[in-house]
């Protein structure tokens, strides 16, 4: 990755690594906080600190079109994306939950290219071998679902790839961190009257280590990695923005190896390599794109 600009590497480890992280801060999280209330109140607090950030900072307001376009975004992202993923939850294994999410990068790829930008041949080469090593990865657990939750998933990816081509080739948000704030502002306010309209209430204890996970959420999961998500959808290819649902398992899976005690079986180390191989097709195909537009 070295020939990538040092703000899209930056960009993309901080997808890769937080993203993957944040799989075990949810489930501390829901032992205390109800999936919309947790997710709404996450991004309301963390639109919030960003846009007081961007004022201290002179950035102008958005304008009403941007705030329409913003909210837009966030309500198909937030809303849709990651609220309809903590319901299909409830009814999907987590091994089927995150081959569901590796089809991402190619229905995101498929968007992309109703606007005129068709991955090219060594592009799909890496979102398919991304998305084998994803369902490789996924078959080492249990794959059980209920049809409500394969509409659930479906529908929420369908929200966040929307949501992220819109923002990318259609909608006219914000300049650099209002037009994040102004996503995740709207976005947790239609999360959090989700919440308050289907009365959730809060599933268990308030202990310290639920409000540090929900507290990592919005720093790391939030402020952290969704921002570096959509300046990524702005600076590269729809796939390779995307990968970060082929990685994000890996980290996963890396992090309960080095933390609790799970055994890494051989088909594990033979997904998470065909995956890595991805990730370097995906780069290489940016690095000769970017040459091409040069030249």
């Amino acid at each position: 990755m070295r020939h990538l600009p040092r703000q899209v590497l930056f960009a993309l480890l901080t997808v890769y690594i937080v993203w993957g992280s944040t799989y075990f801060a949810i489930q501390v999280a829901l032992t205390a906080f109800p999936p919309f209330m947790m997710i709404g109140t996450r991004f309301l607090v963390a639109g919030a600190i960003l846009y007081i950030w961007q004022k201290w900072r002179g950035a102008p307001n958005p304008t009403l079109r941007e705030w329409r376009d913003g909210g837009i975004v966030g309500i198909l992202m937030l809303g849709g994306g990651t609220g309809l993923t903590a319901v299909a939850q409830q009814y999907v294994s987590s091994g089927l939950t995150a081959v569901f999410i590796a089809c991402s990068p190619m229905i995101l790829s498929g968007l992309s290219g109703l606007f005129g930008d068709w991955p090219k041949r060594r592009e799909w080469l890496g979102i398919v071998c991304g998305f084998i090593g994803a369902m490789l990865l996924a078959s080492d657990g249990q794959f059980s679902a209920k049809p409500l939750g394969i509409l659930f998933l479906l529908g929420a990816i369908l929200c966040w790839d929307i949501g992220s081509i819109l923002s990318q080739k259609k909608l006219k948000m914000a300049a650099g961190g209002m037009g994040f704030a102004s996503e995740m502002l709207v976005g947790g306010l239609f999360l959090f009257l989700v919440s308050l309209f289907r009365g959730e209430q809060l599933t268990g204890e308030i202990t310290f280590n639920a409000v540090a996970a929900w507290a990592y959420l919005v720093v790391a999961g939030s402020l952290l990695a969704f921002t570096a998500y959509m300046y990524l959808l702005s600076k590269v290819p729809a796939g390779l923005a995307a990968s970060y649902a082929y990685v994000n398992p890996v980290i996963a899976v890396a992090l309960g190896v080095a933390f609790g005690g799970e055994h890494l079986s051989m088909r594990a180390m033979l997904a998470m390599s065909i995956i890595l191989g991805s990730v370097i097709v995906l780069t290489s195909a940016h690095k000769k794109s970017t040459e091409q537009a040069v030249s």
